[in-house]
Formats: C-alpha cells, structure tokens, sequence
C-alpha cells in the first residue's frame, strides 16, 4: 500500500516468520481483525504490499491502526486460538464463529457408570470435557478405538447403582455382540468398569503407549495371518493415533485457569510476558517493558511485571506458572515452576513470546539509532574479556601458505564495529622459511605495530587472532615483551568440526563458550571471516603472479599487459609455448609475438 504508518512498518519489519495469531487494533485500541499465519510475516505483510479487489479488505487495512501477535508452535495451535479470540472479541472484520460450529471435544460424562463420546456442546457440570481439537476425524477414531479396547456402555439410560443391585436394567444387543460390558446387568463389577475410564482417559489426555503396543500387536498378528487389509487399517489408526497424541496446548480443557509468565532482559531493559488462560484455553496475551533505574533483582521486577499484567489484563486467576519465583508476589496466589506437561509447554510459549518482543523491540531500536546497536555489542565484548575501555579499534590477523610456499598474512581493522578496508594491511612473510604459522605472526604482529609506532599512529584497543592458544602466545610475545605495550589479545577456537565455539583471552588464559544466537558471536566470527577471505584473496594473487613469473617473465621486452592477453587468450603458459607464430600475431602486436615465438623455439630445441 502506499500510505502506511512508520508504526505500522516497524512492525512489519520486526514480524518473525513463525506461526501464530496476529489480531489488528483501529485508532480506538478495538480489535477488528484477528487471523491465523503458518507465517506471521509472510502473511501480515501481504495485507500492505497489495491493491486488494474486495472492498470490505480495502476497508479493513485502512483502518489498521496497531498490529499485535502471540507466536505459537504448530499450525494447528494457531488454528485454535484464532477461534477462541474471534469468539471473544467478535472482530468486525471477521466471519463469526458460532457455538454450534465449534470444534469437537471428547466427554467423559458424571455419571455413575461414565460414558464417553464426541461433542461439539460444553454443557457445565455435566462431565469432563477433553478438547477442543481441530481434527475431528481423529476425535473419531480415537472415541472408536477406546470402545474397541474397552466394552464401555454408549446407551443414554439413566442408570443408579441402586437400579443396577435391583436388576431393574437388561442388557441390549450390543452385550450379545461383546461391545458392552452390561454394566447395567451387573456383568462387570463397578471397579473394572471404573478402570475401564480411567485408561480411556490415560488415552485421551496423550499416554497411548499402551493402545499402540496392543495395536501393534494387533498389526503382527494380521501380517502372520497374511491379512494384509486389516494389518493396513490398524497401522493407519496407528498413525492417527501418533498426530492426536501431538495434542495442542492451546486449548486443553484439563489444564484449567491460570496465568503464565515468561521473563528476559537485555542490560537495563527487562521484558515480561503474559498468557492468560480460561477454561484451558489462550485468550489474551500480552508483553511489557521495563527499564531499571537501579540494580532491581529480576524477582522484583517480575512480581511487579505481573502484578501489572494481571492488572491490565483483569485476571483474578490464584494459579500462576512462572519461569522462576518473584519476590514480594501476592501470597494468595498459587505459584508454581512447570517442569513437564502441558504447563511446562505454555510456560516455554511464554518465554518465546517474551524473546520474540525482545528481539523485535531491538530491531526497532537499532534502526532508529544504529550506534545504539554498535555500543552495545562492543559493550557485551567489553564485559565478556573484562576490558578496561571498549574495543572501538580491533585488528585481526590471519595466515595463509600452501605447503610453506607463498606465505602470506593480512590484518584486517574494524572501527565501532564496522570493516575498516582503507586501513587493510597485506604482508609477504619475509623471515620465516617454510610452513610455520606462530613464526610467521611473530613477524607481521611485529611488522604491523612497529610502523604504527613510527608513525605515531592510534594503536589497536583489541587485537584478535585467528586461532586459539597458541596464537595468542605469539601476538603476546611480541606486543607484550619485544614492543613494550599494553593491547589485550584474544582468540578464537574452532571445535573438531572445524567450527568457531570458544573465546580464549587472559593471562592466565581464559576459554569462554559462545552462543551462536548471541550478537557478539556474529561480531566475532564477521571479523574471523572477513581476516580469513581478505589472507585468501592475498594468498590466491601471489601464488598465480609467482607461477606466471616463472614462465613468462624470463622474456625480454614483454609487458604485463601483453602476457595478461596471451593468459586470456590461450589460458596456460603451455599453449603459449606451442602457438604458431600466426595465432601469436592474432592476439598480440608482431614484434610481440616474434619475439616470443622465438623465445619458446630456442627453449624447445634444447
């Protein structure tokens, strides 16, 4: 679209291409829209980037005033939580979802012998619903499967216990056809039948490990039989027994009322996140930013971020699922740290929503002022090797050789951050003959900082080695004892795998891993790569200029523009050498070309 907000483009360009929920706020804080993205970024995007044919689109980004989202595991979620907003806050701009096309749960009924059967009705008191699940087929099989395991009654009798011991009740058709237990003829005591719903449920809830080993078994006994048909129909139910044991977390009937917390910080700004849950369902959330004036504990800060999350959100929910234990939280609430189940998978939902924010929040930051991004990341690498001033000024070193021959290296210089090329130095190794690499940093450290120091020239706040140890060792060496300066030295080491993982700095030296996902690693490692394609480069030139030489520079008269087109033209010296003196002339001037040609058949008749 043509005319979009900044607002509305900071959002888009910080948006995660994850799946999840996005709902769109008009100028009055008002959800009118609320949709579901297998990519939130992709999909949201699409909204600005187009002249949409319906009106009713047209009208809808018009009115985009704000843009919130809630980033979720699976499609399937996404799918979920869509519903239950728009049934909450019954968007404008949406086809509302009525009650009676909500999706299928599983009942358990309170009766006094249980039944269990698919429903799209949540009637309170009358069971324990299980659900809701977006793949109805599935609720099917699964509610087939537990009345094929277990002979569970699907009459809708009201049977008492009283009623059962009088033999008021007889059994059906199904009782003869071994589908029910006749529970209401007392053919089955009452603790069997109530074991009979407690695995249902064990089922139900996810643990099908014991339905899969009996229908695994099932499918061997077919295959022996050569029944290849009824083995196939039970590895299918297998299959979908798999996906609707991958059961959703958005919406889980079993889970209850709760609030869920996620927690992260970046120096001063903190970040705290909210899920509210009702009825096992995700019906808000939301996420805050705190900047600390003093040193807070993060157990402050978090019982404050939930206490004003909760106000915000109008939750009076006691049970709270939290990352760690706040400091000072209200003590009628029920505070608890998930460890496993369905809490704990909302709990982890939670802190990925609260990192996505974080990460969006600095994006945005970064764009509005890019020296904000640089000082804090040189400030993170200050604070990792205890420098005492930030290491504006980095140079890099790296070697390259082939077998000792044309031995090379070449410093690279970042300034704030950023590659420095003007300041780029390249250097032939002059004192060190064959393969070694420590000598042949010695050299070049010495080289580099001693014309530095002629020039009376800024020297270096960090220097980085290209290597681990060792490394390290040789540039102190020399900085330390042979030139008499103070410039702190660091390495970085490559795993088994040949993969940059550990920072090696201090006297005595110090190894610290480094995470991939951290911004001072991406620094660190474009510095590594940069030192090591610029020595390549450098290396790669000299090697080639030093085989030309040997072939070609032995002749008197002839130029370097002159063997560039002879190189161009017939690609190896070797060709150049068996040319006739036509297909010279056709390529270089005649007094060239004779000359050349004359220089090859003097060497050939040898």
């Amino acid at each position: 679209m043509k005319s979009v907000s900044e607002h509305i483009k900071n959002i888009l360009s910080s948006l995660p291409q994850q799946p999840g929920v996005y709902q769109y706020f008009d100028s009055e804080g008002v959800v009118i829209y609320v949709g579901k993205a297998k990519n939130l970024k992709r999909r949201v995007s699409s909204y600005f980037q187009k002249e949409h044919e319906w009106v009713k689109t047209r009208q809808l980004v018009k009115n985009i005033a704000d843009i919130k989202y809630v980033v979720v595991n699976s499609e399937q979620d996404a799918f979920l939580l869509e519903n239950n907003l728009i049934k909450q806050y019954q968007p404008r701009y949406n086809i509302l979802l009525k009650d009676g096309k909500s999706y299928p749960s599983i009942c358990i009924t309170k009766e006094a012998y249980p039944r269990i059967f698919k429903t799209r009705k949540i009637v309170k008191g009358a069971g324990e619903y299980f659900g809701p699940y977006s793949y109805g087929n599935t609720v099917d099989l699964v509610v087939e499967l537990i009345h094929q395991l277990y002979p569970l009654r699907t009459c809708t009798m009201q049977l008492t216990q009283n009623g059962v011991t009088r033999g008021k009740y007889k059994v059906c058709l199904k009782y003869h056809l071994k589908s029910c237990s006749g529970v209401c003829a007392g053919c089955v005591r009452d603790s069997e039948y109530a074991s009979y719903i407690e695995g249902a449920k064990k089922i139900i809830r996810g643990d099908a490990r014991l339905l899969c080993r009996q229908l695994e078994e099932q499918m061997e006994s077919a295959a022996i039989k050569m029944d290849y048909e009824r083995a196939q129909e039970i590895k299918e139910k297998l299959e979908l027994i798999d996906k609707f044991c991958s059961k959703t977390i958005i919406s889980n009937n079993h889970v209850g009322q709760l609030d869920v917390f996620g927690y992260d910080e970046q120096g001063q700004n903190v970040y705290i996140s909210m899920l509210h849950v009702q009825n096992g369902s995700i019906v808000q959330g939301q996420t805050i930013e705190y900047k600390r004036s003093l040193d807070e504990p993060k157990e402050e800060v978090l019982a404050l971020g939930m206490m004003e999350l909760r106000e915000r959100l109008g939750s009076v929910t006691k049970e709270v699922i939290v990352p760690f234990i706040p400091d000072g939280y209200d003590e009628n609430l029920h505070i608890n740290i998930a460890i496993t189940g369905d809490k704990k998978k909302l709990l982890d939902l939670a802190m990925q929503n609260v990192r996505q924010y974080k990460l969006d929040q600095l994006k945005q930051s970064d764009k509005l002022n890019p020296d904000q991004r640089m000082m804090r990341v040189l400030g993170c690498l200050q604070s990792l090797l205890k420098l005492e001033k930030l290491p504006l000024f980095i140079d890099s070193f790296d070697n390259s050789s082939l077998q000792g021959n044309a031995s090379v290296a070449a410093c690279v210089v970042f300034k704030k951050a950023k590659p420095s090329k003007s300041d780029y130095k390249r250097f032939r190794i002059k004192s060190v003959v064959g393969q070694d690499d420590y000598a042949s940093m010695r050299e070049i450290v010495r080289r580099r900082y001693q014309d530095l120091l002629d020039a009376n020239e800024p020297l270096p706040d960090l220097i980085l080695a290209d290597g681990g140890i060792g490394q390290v060792h040789a540039i102190r060496e020399v900085v330390e004892r042979q030139l008499g300066l103070s410039i702190p030295v660091a390495g970085l080491k490559k795993d088994d795998k040949h993969r940059t993982n550990t920072l090696v700095f201090g006297e005595p030296i110090q190894e610290v891993s480094l995470k991939v996902t951290d911004e001072v690693f991406r620094l660190l490692v474009q510095i590594q790569d940069e030192v090591h394609r610029f020595a390549i480069t450098f290396h790669k030139k000299t090697r080639s200029k030093s085989q030309i030489k040997s072939q070609l520079d032995d002749i008197q008269g002839v130029g370097e523009s002159t063997k560039q087109k002879l190189l161009t033209k017939f690609r190896t010296v070797a060709r150049i050498r068996t040319a006739s003196l036509d297909e010279l002339e056709k390529v270089v001037l005649k007094r060239y070309a004779s000359i050349i040609y004359e220089y090859f058949q003097r060497d050939l008749s040898r």
